[in-house]
């Protein structure tokens, strides 16, 4: 069985989803942002940065959540979860598992502003424009390679690339307005009805991070 240290709602759920995709057993290591456990000497030697995922699989640790997703596809068989390296779509299905982080790092920097810098006067509503705006921006590629009607990011159908992507949405929903997004909502409702999205939720048990459908700009 694989070991997932993870948070609920963070990074970590798209290692939880994929590996309920592959029907690879898991035990999930729950923990906090705010209990002080990701900051314990144990943990720290499973995850340099102090973050997670961290995944123990196949006698090592691996805590970058891309790479574990990349991994798992690449060493787990009888899956169509990756495109072979020789198909027409390899270099659309790498290009779409890493552009799912450049989503997330305007995520990343949202939920600092908006849920974890605990006083009004050290958040910046100039800096919460900007990274809302990008983030938008970052989404129009999603909405623009959906317009042909498929159901997923490949024309092949549904892959990793679409569990790497389908968190990054669920949370980018939180910051932008879905309904500009008409193409991106249905994808996101779609990836949220799967099985396996959804019992990989039932593992982890609730997000940590959101009190709130969606987050506003502050006035001013």
């Amino acid at each position: 069985m694989a070991t997932l240290h993870s948070i609920a709602g963070s990074r970590s759920f798209r290692v939880n989803w994929l590996l309920h995709e592959l029907g690879v057993p898991v035990g999930i290591v729950p923990y906090a942002i705010t209990d002080g456990s990701l900051q314990s000497p144990e943990f720290k030697t499973k995850s340099p940065a102090r973050r997670v995922p961290a995944l123990e699989i196949d006698g090592r640790v691996l805590y970058e959540s891309g790479a574990i997703v990349q991994y798992l596809c690449e060493t787990r068989s009888g899956h169509t979860l990756m495109p072979a390296i020789d198909s027409a779509e390899r270099a659309d299905w790498l290009q779409w598992l890493h552009y799912a982080e450049t989503l997330g790092a305007g995520i990343q920097n949202l939920n600092m502003q908006h849920l974890f810098l605990p006083k009004d006067w050290m958040k910046s509503p100039t800096v919460m424009g900007i990274e809302t705006k990008r983030l938008a921006i970052a989404l129009k590629a999603v909405e623009a390679a959906l317009q042909d009607g498929r159901d997923h990011l490949l024309t092949s159908g549904f892959s990793a690339a679409d569990v790497m992507m389908g968190f990054t949405l669920e949370s980018a929903s939180r910051y932008v307005r879905f309904d500009g997004f008409p193409m991106t909502a249905a994808y996101l409702a779609r990836l949220k009805a799967r099985e396996a999205y959804q019992a990989a939720e039932a593992a982890e048990g609730p997000q940590q991070f959101y009190t709130q459908d969606f987050y506003d700009l502050p006035e001013g």
